[in-house]
Parts: structure tokens; sequence; C-alpha cells
């Protein structure tokens, strides 16, 4: 396994974006505009959600929303629909829920490969302290959406964490618009909830 750069944890990438980039989240835009009409239909008052959602569903297929808490999870959807639609921003999930004993998994595999469970807390928590366990968790992608989201994520609830992830955010209400103090790494003084 290839160890990952500090500065690649740390923060999002500063380089120009790709061509492809450009023409996927173009493409992205226009499939969501050809999909309002239909959205407006389905629900009139959150139509451009709807089809930012499934223009955002096509172009990343693998994502799932299962498991997250209604909050988290309505926060995301409005999130991401203001990036599309404002900013011409595509904002993708990696990750979100886990069950327990994925996280569990995970957890032990990092141990393993770091040598010991303090080592394995600066990247993976334990199931009993794991926002993506909570429901609560989002891995996000490419890194000019995660840029995006702790640039406006406030706004929604949604505040990145860590300083060595740069894709990792939570959802946090009650934080009112202000976001946490950030840690070093998930281990730092980590207490559930706050």
């Amino acid at each position: 396994m290839r160890r990952r750069s500090w500065f690649a944890m740390n923060e999002p990438r500063t380089i120009p974006l790709r061509p492809r980039d450009r023409l996927y989240a173009a493409v992205t835009l226009v499939l969501a505009v050809l999909l309002l009409p239909v959205a407006f239909v389905r629900r009139p008052g959150r139509a451009r959600e709807l089809a930012c959602g499934w223009a955002l569903g096509m172009r990343f297929p693998a994502e799932d929303l299962t498991g997250l808490t209604d909050g988290a999870r309505a926060a995301f959807t409005a999130a991401r629909a203001e990036a599309l639609w404002r900013h011409r921003q595509l904002i993708g999930l990696t990750s979100g829920y886990r069950d327990p004993a994925v996280q569990q998994r995970m957890f032990d595999e990092e141990v393993r490969r770091s040598g010991s469970p303090a080592s394995a807390r600066m990247l993976v928590l334990p199931p009993a302290e794991s926002g993506h366990v909570k429901g609560v968790a989002l891995d996000v992608r490419p890194h000019e959406g995660a840029r995006w989201l702790e640039e406006h994520g406030a706004r929604y609830d949604l505040y990145r964490l860590y300083d060595n992830e740069w894709w990792h955010f939570e959802h946090r209400p009650e934080c009112g618009g202000t976001p946490p103090p950030r840690r070093p790494h998930p281990g730092v003084g980590h207490v559930l909830g706050n």
C-alpha cells in the first residue's frame, strides 16, 4: 500500500482543472438543466435539488446517501445543488454512512498497518467514535468540490473537521454556522458529538 504524502492529505490540490474535469462539469450542468422540467413535475418546490441529484447521480453512479441522517442528507443535497447551479462546481460523495463492522475492519487494518491504535487514530476512528457510523460524516470529491464545501458549507452546517483530511466533512447543526475548531487529525481530542 502506497503511503499518502502529508501535503496530499492536508489540502485540496491547487493544480488547474484538467480539460476533462471541465467537460464533466459542463455535461453534468447541461444534464441537470435538461432534467429540470421532469423534476419540476415531480417536486415543484425542490426541482433544482432533484434535477441536480439526478445529474450528479449519473456523474457519480457509485454514490450512496443511504444511512445518512435526514439532516446530513438534506444539508449535503442542498449544498451541492447550490455548488452546481451557482458556481458550476461538482461535489461527489466518496463515502457517507458506514456500518460499524466495516468501520471496525478499517480501524483494525490501520492498526496493523501503522503498528498501534494511537497511530491508527490519526487516520481512522473506531466505530464508537466515528461520524460515518453516526451517519453525519461525508467524504467528498473532487478536490475542487471539497474546497467549495470548505468555503460555503457552514451555511448548511457542513464543516471540515481535520487538517489531515481535506475530503472529510461532518454535519454539525449544533455549531449554528460557526465552524468548530479544526483538529490536526481524527484522534486528537475526539469526543463523539463534539
